[in-house]
């Protein structure tokens, strides 16, 4: 059981947000080794150890809570994968979970990075950037408009490459930007929320285009088949059973040009619903992408579910239904004639159907070195890698051909139901190799954490007594 003599309030745990750490570390490492490691980074407010009530032993688990949340940020960037101690086995450093969210995921490092803020309508993206630049090095920089008039709503979406320099941001911009971190995927309290669930609501309601805001359900929209139906629109709902980002969403339909937008829907709490609103600025791409991707498995083992929803415009004149069908028939006649088909034939509408590229079997920007044969089955394991996967595991073969790249894998194993693997490799330089290429990286839709397993029990025994 754990040792449960002090906790402090669930509120002064979260306050600030993102401001307390979990740790993973070796037994043996004390309360002074950890402040004196982490207190480099800002003000700790508080350490705790979780101990056996009875032996008041180490778990080998700790809490770090900090004062700001940019300083907990740097401290899970800079101190994840050290050792504390000469002899232990490298620490591994999350965010830990908000007390009063209920949830039990851990929270992801890309989470952190996009802040969600409110600016003049006269703003351009530029003004933007230029504004929030001197916080930290910027990936994108997003205006919301309406997407009728094409006007801004005053509000936009600034992301970071770190999670301290967005949590800088926020702490440190003149508060009538009213910055927080975006989508949120829990309930908070306070202040903040009733802000983001009230005054930011005002701003989005019936615009079904804003990410991170209540959506109406996909079932108030009038959603049909193609083939079935004659509601053929630009609008398109994708849905999913595994969990999905928008950025991946948005890399996959992109692949078909003339996408306009594509924004997830969430609930009145943040929760992801694993449904995304696309639209095209033409019908024959969304016709296209509907016919080529409905069905389509992304991640791997996860069937897509593509539909037509009623986009709301006037189908009644029977010109403008006519020029409909024709564009959705020539469309679905070269999909279903295959890509090798006249895929830039013209449609009445003047409209290039564009090609979709090959999937390759593994999609990565990582540089991955040529193939390699796996080592015996029968090889001595010197190093296992622990892989976590978001939001689902690869296929094993998949994983084969990524990390049998770096040399001398041996196996590869998926843990049951668990979105977790193990890497053995018979050689450490090649499992070293291999963590140091594919940790945080993307493979085939898929993000990667790639540590070092601890080590089995009967190998730690022998590990300590040589210490």
């Amino acid at each position: 059981m754990e040792d449960c003599s002090f906790r402090p309030s669930t509120d002064s745990l979260d306050d600030p947000p993102n401001s307390r750490l979990f740790l993973v570390i070796s037994k043996s490492i004390t309360e002074d080794v950890i402040r004196e490691n982490f207190s480099v980074f800002g003000e700790i407010q508080d350490i705790w150890m979780v101990k056996d009530k009875q032996t008041k032993e180490s778990k080998g688990v700790s809490f770090v809570k900090f004062a700001k949340s940019s300083q907990a940020c740097a401290a899970m960037e800079d101190m994840h994968g050290k050792c504390l101690a000469e002899g232990t086995k490298p620490i591994k450093v999350f965010m830990a979970q908000s007390r009063s969210s209920g949830s039990h995921r851990d929270v992801e490092d890309e989470e952190l990075t996009r802040i969600f803020v409110m600016i003049p309508k006269t703003f351009t993206e530029d003004d933007l950037k230029e504004t929030f630049k001197e916080y930290g090095d910027i990936e994108y920089c997003i205006i919301i408009k309406n997407k009728t008039t094409g006007e801004s709503k005053g509000l936009g979406y600034v992301r970071y490459h770190k999670p301290s320099q967005a949590a800088t941001a926020i702490e440190n911009c003149d508060k009538t930007f009213r910055a927080i971190i975006a989508e949120p995927r829990t309930k908070n309290s306070g202040a903040d929320n009733d802000y983001f669930s009230n005054a930011r609501a005002e701003h989005v309601a019936g615009d079904p285009g804003m990410s991170g805001y209540p959506f109406a359900d996909a079932s108030n929209y009038g959603m049909a088949d193609g083939r079935g139906s004659d509601i053929i629109t630009r609008c398109l709902m994708v849905s999913s059973r595994a969990s999905v980002t928008q950025e991946q969403v948005y890399g996959l339909f992109d692949l078909i040009p003339g996408m306009d937008y594509c924004e997830m829907q969430r609930d009145p709490y943040g929760f992801n619903k694993g449904q995304a609103m696309i639209r095209y600025n033409n019908l024959g791409s969304a016709v296209y992408a509907k016919e080529k991707l409905n069905g389509f498995e992304y991640p791997p083992g996860n069937r897509l579910v593509v539909a037509y929803i009623d986009d709301g415009e006037d189908r009644s004149s029977p010109v403008g239904k006519m020029a409909m069908q024709l564009v959705a028939a020539q469309m679905m006649s070269m999909v279903w004639n295959g890509p090798s088909g006249p895929q830039l034939m013209k449609t009445s509408a003047g409209f290039s159907a564009p090609s979709v590229p090959q999937m390759a079997r593994v999609q990565t920007d990582v540089a991955l070195p040529p193939l390699k044969k796996l080592a015996p089955s029968d090889s001595w394991v010197k190093e296992r890698l622990f892989v976590v996967f978001n939001p689902a595991p690869l296929p094993v073969d998949v994983l084969e051909d990524v990390f049998c790249r770096f040399g001398s894998l041996v196996e590869v194993y998926l843990v049951p139901g668990r979105n977790v693997g193990y890497m053995k490799y018979a050689e450490r330089k090649n499992a070293n190799d291999a963590m140091a290429a594919l940790h945080g990286k993307v493979v085939n839709g898929v993000k990667l954490k790639v540590m070092l397993a601890d080590p089995p029990k009967e190998e730690s025994h022998k590990r300590q007594r040589t210490y």
